[in-house]
């Protein structure tokens, strides 16, 4: 919810099978929620919100996948090629467990459990 509706074409026009939380769930729903939901449907949960990152180390989950932007503009305007790139680079890792921070300049990914 804190990333606009708008990154859903921008990663579906990728090749990407992308929804916005909106047109899945309830605004209000937990976190644990959503991360329920990706975890049953195979989903990477792409967002801006840094309670995603803190919910995997927290619970040693290995799935559902984050890939966190930590930017100020978050708008897929001006991320939206490095966020598909870098999608694309980290496609195993997003498929086997991971969580993928990412900036303008730089990423770092971390194999999930975050607490091997």
């Amino acid at each position: 919810m804190n990333l606009s509706p708008a990154w859903t074409s921008v990663l579906n026009e990728a090749g990407f099978e992308a929804f916005h939380w909106s047109t899945v769930g309830p605004a209000d729903a937990p976190d644990a929620e959503l991360f329920n939901w990706a975890r049953e449907n195979e989903a990477v949960v792409f967002a801006h919100d840094l309670d995603f990152g803190a919910l995997l180390a927290l619970t040693g989950a290995v799935a559902p996948s984050v890939f966190q932007i930590r930017t100020q503009d978050i708008s897929p305007k001006v991320l939206g090629p490095r966020a598909v790139e870098l999608l694309n680079r980290f496609n195993a890792e997003l498929d086997n467990g991971a969580l993928i921070v990412a900036d303008e300049l730089r990423e770092r990914v971390r194999l999930l459990p975050l607490s091997r």
